[in-house]
Formats: C-alpha cells, structure tokens, sequence
C-alpha cells in the first residue's frame, strides 16, 4: 500500500475512534461528580429535581422583579433568554437588547409558561448527560461499584399457575431457567460483565457495574414479558370514565390497585391508559374498559423488532406471529372490523387502534419511546419468567476493591507504561520513539474501541489492555531486528525498512492469531471476569497489529523519505 493510502487509512482511523471516545472524555473528564450523580438518578428522581430547580428560580425571578423591574438580569437565569426570544419572535414584538427582569417575564405568556420553560431546561439537561452517560466507557464492580439486586422468587404465584404445591426440585429449576433468562436479557440490554448468582434456595443476587438507570433495570429484571392484545368496550370506556371523574374515592383499592365498579358486567375488566410523559415516566391518561378474554397471548411472538413509522416518524415495535398465533389474530380482527383494540403490556394499556380489516401474521403497534420499543422486544425475545421474581433490596454498592487498591493499580499502570518508552528510547535510539508513539496510538485505540461497544472496564480488563501493550512492543522489536538484520547485509535504508516489515509480516501474524483465537475461546467460554479479559486482549491484538503494520511503517517511510541521506537511527551503536 502507498503512503498516502496508508496516511489515508490512519487518519480514518483516528478520527473515528476520537468520535467514540468523545463521550468517555467528556463524561469523566468535564461533568461534575455531582452533576454525575442527579444524571444517573431515575427518571423519577430527575422529574423532581427539574421542578423543584424550576419552582426555585421562579420564585427567585418574581422576588427580583417585585424589587426592581429594572434591575439586569441574573447570569444565572440567562438559560431563560432563548425561551423568551423565541417568544417574543412568536408575539411579533422586537427582542430587547438590554435583558432586565422584567423584560424577560414579558417574554413568556404566564407564569406556567416561564416555569415549563425552566423545567424543560434542567430536564434536558440532565436526559442528555444521562445519554451520555451511557454511551461513555463504564467501570466495573471492582474499580467503581455499581448497583445490587436482591431478587426473591414468588413460590405462592408460580404455585397458583400450576395448580398445585411445587416441588423444591420444581422451584430450583424454575429459578435456574430465570436466571438462564436474566443473563440473555442483560446481555441484550447491553450491559456487561454482571455478576448474576443463586443466593439460599429462592434468591438471585444481581450486581451491575457502573451507574445503571435504575428504571430500566427493573424493566428488564422483573418484566414478566406479558403482552397481550383485547378488546375494548367503547361505551363501558366512557361511562367508566365519567363514573370515576364524579366519584375520585371510587377509583383505587386501600392497596392502590383500580378498583372495579360494580355497574361493569361479567367478562368486562377496567385498565388504566399509560402514556410516557417527556421523561419517559408512565403517565395514567384515561380508564378503559376491556374484554376479560384475552384475545392473543404474547406467547405466540416468534421475533420483535423495531423500526420508525414512516409517516409520523414515531417508534414502532413489529412483530412476527407463528401460524397458530396468525389464525387466532385473524380470526380476531375479522370479527371486529371497526372495534377498538388494546395492547396491555403488564397490565398497562399502552396503545390502542381502530381495526380496519383482518391482520394475520405481521403486526406493528406504536404507542412507546425508542428505549421503550427495544427493551419490549428484548423482554419478548428472551421469554417469559418461569417463577416470577420481587425485588428484596436495591442499593448502590462501592467499588469491591476500594479507592486505594484502584489507584496503587492505576500507578502500577502509569509506571510500567513509564518503563516501556524509557526501555524503547534506550535501545533504539530515535527508533524507539516510533515504537513508542505507536504504543501510545495503540492505547488511545483500544480505549476508543471499548467505549465504543460500551464494555465495562475491570480489573481484569486492565490486566488483558497492560499485557496487549507489552505486546504490541514486542511487535515493533520483532519488525526493528528485521530492520538491523538487512541494513547488515549492506541494504539501503528504504530497502531495509520495507524487506523488514515484509519478512515479519508473517511472523507477527503468526504469533497475533493463535493468541486472538485464544482470546476468542475464552470470551466465549470463560466468566464474566475472564470474558473482560478475553475481549480486551482480542481487541489490542488487532490495535496492536495495524499501529505497528500502519503507523510505524508510515512514519519509517515519511522519515526515510525526507531525511536527505542521513543514517537511519535504529540504535545507538554506530553502524
């Protein structure tokens, strides 16, 4: 390959793995550990911070302005300046150039429009950190900590499905196959390197690194994957609706479950409509009423997918039925051409349309955010729990290891790597500077790489980056004595440097694949610890061999090329 194609190629290169690991850099290195904090809450908790800081600066705005209208405004109220510009295009009135108080109130309509704006500011805020978050490199147990799940299994519930008093051979093999469950979905979900284990006789222990949103782990913890299409009674839905607006001590249980008025029917059941509110919280919007039979049981889904409506442009979930589940949905929707019908989802209606002919195989329904869309699928796909399971305790858990076990191995890092390139720079002069660029490309690349499929760093992991990089030095020195080797026979330096990497070509490969095959075996076949291993050692070997395939050798050609007839400096021995 040419120099330029292969300046072409090293710039692609980098400029992609800067792109992936933009966010790594920007989560640790520019967000605050507070700021970390509110990020990583629930969505719950964000919902409540983003009021209360709007309440807050509402009220510190009506206070100035009640002082002095004309005073300028607060630096930390600018945020609202965009808002109210926006506002004043809208009302077709000029926008002031001297931003006072009371000229930013005249830019909202009322106080609940100023306040809707704040909310919104800290609620974008902080959903977008969140999303960064999660697109960053995460630390594992070992170096961060994460979060602890104490699941217990529901052994009264999993006997009320059966019909009868379980076996404790029956229960144990019910919570193996949920536990076979949990791991698919967790691994589907994306979230890496768990620790997932039987703890007593009908106990899961989880523990998930890094900061994990809280919301959506128990999306995929205890969804039952339970999702079923009825029917809807039109006229029952808005007599139950006009009923609980006159009667509001009528609509909950003392549990807090709704409460069935007694004008419903036999075969007819009432269901709350949950609509995903801008922090992507289940909102109850209306009551409908139901038919008691199922119409399709989820049990019939042979794949979930998403996809984008083309017209709305909203998230859709389609789904591929088998034949037994195909003739019962047509049969279904051919009796009720004109109906109303209703996706329940855990007992939730989350969607509900008109049906306008029969629907046989392929069905897509809407009615859920992107994250929502793909984490109903996964559930799907990965079946139901055999044995269902309750949350005994959550927590957050510290890092197992400790802070000074976790900084002695950072140092250990920093001053081995320290080593290498003083090593490097002794014994082969301006040479090893190359080597040594070429390390620290190598690093930058397998950090961008696993920030890019969002693995989970341990300790574990370091070990496989640290013995990756004392590799791809060895890779060099096999390609440097190359070098020496045919400058001995009397070749030029250009000759030597390109019959040096094409003889070790094959002996760096060589000695790459057999060791990236094991790598491969046992990402696939070892723990969780061991797959953290495994992967980033897969993932430096290939680094390792296209820095010193690709980038050395640009930079021994560019430099040969624009040295004018001086001696190449591959050791301090004169030669």
């Amino acid at each position: 390959m040419k120099k330029r194609s292969r300046l072409v190629v090293v710039l692609v290169v980098v400029l992609l793995c800067g792109f992936f690991l933009y966010p790594t850099i920007a989560w640790y290195g520019f967000v605050p550990q507070d700021t970390k904090e509110l990020a990583t809450g629930s969505n719950v908790q964000i919902k409540e911070y983003s009021r209360g800081q709007a309440s807050r600066d509402l009220r510190s705005l009506k206070e100035l302005v009640a002082d002095d209208p004309q005073a300028a405004l607060p630096s930390e109220f600018s945020y609202l300046k965009d808002y109210a510009k926006e506002n004043y295009k809208a009302m077709k009135r000029p926008v002031p150039r001297n931003w006072t108080v009371e000229a930013l109130f005249a830019g909202f309509y009322n106080e609940q429009d100023m306040f809707d704006s704040a909310e919104s500011y800290y609620r974008t805020s902080l959903l977008d950190l969140k999303a960064l978050g999660n697109k960053a490199l995460q630390l594992g147990l070992d170096l961060e900590g994460g979060m602890s799940i104490l699941l217990e299994a529901d052994i009264a519930s999993y006997e009320d499905k059966i019909g009868r008093t379980a076996s404790s051979s029956e229960i144990s093999e019910a919570i193996r196959q949920d536990i076979e469950i949990l791991e698919k979905r967790i691994d589907q979900f994306g979230v890496s390197e768990p620790v997932i284990r039987l703890q007593g006789d009908d106990q899961i222990l989880i523990e998930i690194p890094g900061a994990a949103d809280p919301e959506r782990v128990n999306s995929f913890l205890r969804g039952k994957g339970s999702l079923v299409f009825k029917i809807v009674d039109t006229t029952l839905t808005a007599e139950l609706n006009a009923f609980y607006a006159e009667n509001p001590s009528e609509v909950y249980t003392d549990t807090g479950a709704l409460k069935q008025p007694d004008f419903l029917p036999a075969g007819k059941i009432a269901a709350g409509y949950y609509v995903s509110d801008a922090y992507g919280i289940d909102e109850l919007e209306s009551y409908v009423v139901l038919e008691d039979e199922i119409g399709l049981d989820g049990i019939h889904l042979e794949s979930a997918t998403t996809a984008t409506d083309g017209i709305t442009g909203r998230p859709v979930v389609n789904f591929q039925l088998d034949s037994l589940g195909g003739d019962i949905f047509y049969k279904l929707t051919s009796t009720h051409v004109g109906d109303t019908m209703a996706v329940v989802m855990d007992g939730k209606v989350k969607a509900m349309a008109t049906i306008n002919e029969g629907i046989r195989s392929n069905v897509q329904i809407s009615g859920f955010d992107a994250e929502e869309a793909a984490d109903l699928a996964i559930v799907l796909r990965t079946a139901a729990l055999p044995i269902e399971l309750v949350v005994s305790s959550q927590q957050a858990v510290g890092a197992t290891l400790g802070e000074d076990a976790v900084s002695a191995g950072l140092k250990a890092i920093a001053v081995g790597l320290a080593l290498v390139i003083i090593l490097m720079f002794a014994y082969y002069h301006v040479s090893g500077l190359v080597a040594d660029l070429a390390l620290l490309l190598n690093l930058f690349f397998m950090i961008s790489v696993l920030s890019a499929f969002n693995f989970t760093l341990t300790l574990t992991s370091v070990a496989g980056l640290i013995l990756t990089l004392g590799m791809a030095v060895d890779t060099n020195v096999i390609i440097f004595e190359r070098i020496k080797e045919e400058r001995r026979l009397g070749k030029s330096d250009a000759a030597a440097i390109k019959a040096g990497f094409d003889k070790a070509f094959w002996t760096v490969m060589d000695a790459n694949i057999t060791t990236i095959i094991a790598a491969l075996v046992l990402s696939q076949l070892g723990s969780s610890a061991v797959k953290g291993f495994a992967n980033t050692l897969a993932i430096g070997i290939v680094s390792s061999v296209f820095t010193a395939l690709f980038v050395s050798h640009l930079i021994f050609d560019a430099t040969v090329a624009q040295r004018g007839g001086k001696k190449l400096h591959i050791s301090w021995r004169k030669n």
